[in-house]
């Protein structure tokens, strides 16, 4: 390989790690916001949960109370038709308040069945309504934390980049005219995605075969496209001791 050869490979390989490494950066700099968003999501998620978790414990609330009300008034009724049983004036009149103390008595008994499974289905709602709380407190906390950590970062990686940003610029200073036409115009329309090591015989953004009189003109230090994804190639370090 030339020695012309030799530098341009030296630079495209480090001009390409220097894009992915600007790449990941950004990447984690979007990742912030998008993490924050979703956050946001879970916790109105887990808002929902919880008031739909406390309308439901305050319909069986309200039903089970107006129950009790009515089996509370069921009771007083048998109370009232034992005492007007003791004071019948005939048998009929006593065989009817008999059969009608059986009838509430019976409607009195189911009445209390349904308080009682109320009674036991609200102690599940109320753990329900506390794991919700919790949820919503959790969530809370969670994005609280996440936020902090996000803000703490920011402006770490943006220093990152900035640096990163000014070592690029150098670096493609050092590229011959015709190198750095090229490039520039691929970096414009696809960014990090501009560049690819020929590995072996293929590229490697496109795994497609480079043809060997492609990679001797690469050795000759000329700008070479690769024909199906139409990347700029560059030779792989081991082409530096040939």
């Amino acid at each position: 390989m030339s020695t012309e050869a030799h530098l341009v490979t030296n630079t495209l390989r480090t001009l390409h790690r220097i894009h992915q490494q600007l790449e990941d950066l950004r990447e984690r700099l979007e990742r912030g916001p998008r993490l924050l968003r979703a956050q946001q999501v879970n916790i109105e998620q887990s808002n929902k949960a919880l008031a739909a978790a406390e309308a439901e414990a305050k319909t069986l609330r309200i039903a089970n109370d107006k129950k009790q009300l009515q089996l509370g008034s069921g009771e007083a009724q048998v109370a009232k038709r034992r005492l007007q049983l003791q004071q019948a004036a005939d048998n009929r009149e006593y065989q009817a308040l008999k059969e009608q103390i059986a009838a509430d008595e019976m409607t009195n008994s189911v009445l209390a069945d349904e308080i009682l499974e109320a009674m036991e289905k609200a102690d599940l709602l109320a753990a329900k309504v506390a794991e919700a709380k919790a949820a919503v407190e959790k969530a809370a906390r969670d994005s609280e934390k996440l936020a902090k950590s996000i803000a703490e970062q920011e402006p770490i990686l943006r220093g990152d980049i900035d640096r990163i940003q000014q070592e690029m610029r150098q670096v493609e200073s050092e590229l011959p005219g015709d190198f750095k036409v090229l490039y520039q115009r691929l970096v414009q329309a696809r960014g990090e995605d501009a560049l690819a090591v020929v590995n072996g015989d293929y590229c490697s953004g496109c795994n497609q075969h480079i043809p060997v009189n492609m990679i001797n003109s690469l050795m000759l230090a000329t700008p070479i496209q690769c024909k199906s994804c139409g990347r700029m190639l560059y030779l792989p370090e081991e082409y530096n001791r040939r």
